[in-house]
């Protein structure tokens, strides 16, 4: 079974909802892999942040996607689910990138509907292209897929600029289409997670972004309000670059660690999550070979 049909066995369970953390690092999806989750998202916003130093506000293309993902795909054997961007093109951009993703090892691609350059989903002054073309990007994403059981995650800014009906309607379009799955990005309430909930046939996605619109909620309760997938696409990268902020500042004020040595791993403990008796072991048969 290839991650794709793993994805969609998880995401087929009525019980409760699939929970994924963001990632942007190798590092983050062997941590996400070693404590039991069942898959990562591929944030937009933490290859950006973390690989890049810059705000997700557009600046990266297909290439930075690509090398982000070949990176985690080298360590972990979870599904990844890629947020595209807006797929970096028209409608043949879309298919040649999905084309490339899938190829590269992605179980699930996520397009939206923003204007290029597009920004984070909670920022101010979103704009979203018309929606016939926002459909046919969609469409094209959805035929470009060469094993159909690929995920195809649609995903609509609609809500800020055009309001909830606007939304709702590209995402039962996305439905008709193909998507497998439709992400609303940034409702502001809990009665606009109970209508998107409500109204679009097939598979959703939730996304808790803390500080941000959508209000965060348990998981249970997302899953009573019909959404099958909640991500944490940014979470990890926050507090980490909370953390490390916080040492720099108290490093560069008293010149000394030691009060942070309870709040940081050992450097067996961080040998152990990037594989280091693995590698060794690799090393040493292949000595043995040779003898």
């Amino acid at each position: 079974m290839n991650s794709a049909n793993t994805l969609r066995q998880l995401l087929g369970r009525e019980d409760q909802s699939l929970v994924v953390p963001g990632a942007g690092t190798p590092l983050e999806a062997l941590a996400i892999e070693s404590t039991g989750f069942d898959a990562i998202y591929l944030s937009g916003y933490a290859i950006a942040a973390w690989r890049h130093g810059l705000p997700d506000i557009g600046l990266l293309g297909a290439g930075e996607l690509l090398d982000a993902l070949t990176a985690i795909l080298r360590v972990t054997s979870l599904p990844v689910i890629v947020d595209a961007d807006t797929g970096y093109g028209d409608v043949t951009t879309v298919y040649a990138n999905v084309r490339l993703l899938e190829a590269a090892g992605a179980a699930a691609i996520q397009i939206e509907d923003q204007v290029w350059p597009k920004k984070c989903g909670h920022m101010v002054g979103k704009e979203v292209i018309d929606a016939d073309d926002a459909v046919r990007k969609v469409a094209s994403a959805v035929e470009a897929r060469r094993d159909p059981s690929t995920v195809i995650i649609a995903r609509t800014d609609a809500l800020a600029p055009r309001g909830i009906d606007e939304a709702i309607g590209r995402g039962k379009r996305f439905h008709d289409v193909g998507a497998d799955m439709v992400f609303i990005d940034a409702p502001a309430s809990v009665e606009d997670l109970a209508q998107i909930g409500s109204s679009i046939p097939g598979l959703l996605m939730a996304n808790v972004s803390e500080g941000g619109r959508t209000p965060s909620l348990p998981t249970q309760e997302f899953h009573e309000l019909g959404f099958q997938m909640v991500i944490y696409p940014t979470t990890p990268l926050r507090i980490a670059a909370k953390a490390i902020k916080e040492f720099m500042v108290d490093l560069h004020r008293n010149g000394d660690a030691r009060t942070w040595r309870e709040r940081m791993y050992g450097l067996d403990e961080l040998n152990e999550l990037v594989g280091l008796e693995h590698y060794l072991a690799v090393g040493d048969r292949e000595s043995a070979r040779r003898v």
